[in-house]
């Protein structure tokens, strides 16, 4: 499942940004706030809380959650996949 996240986002601790964020250690981190990374007004003043439910409607659909995110994903509408993925996002962000 995150194969299509990889061309945008990295995973391990003290990898670069990409056209994205790296993930590393997003549960329970504040959106927007890694070091170095520039995010849209709308995604800092959104106050959201990386957690499995606010990951699960992010994944779902981006746009949905923070209206003006420049997020170039549609998002995936399959909540069995959406789980799965983060799951593995909980392992491989760690």
């Amino acid at each position: 499942m995150f194969l299509q996240c990889r061309a945008c986002h990295e995973l391990a601790a003290g990898q670069p940004n990409k056209v994205g964020p790296n993930l590393h250690g997003m549960m329970k981190r504040p959106a927007a706030a890694v070091e170095g990374f520039v995010y849209t007004d709308v995604l800092r003043g959104a106050g959201l809380q990386w957690d499995k439910a606010t990951l699960d409607r992010w994944i779902e659909r981006p746009s949905a959650l923070v209206p003006g995110t420049t997020m170039a994903f549609a998002g995936i509408a399959n909540e069995a996949d959406r789980r799965a993925l983060i799951t593995y996002l909980e392992l491989a962000t760690r």
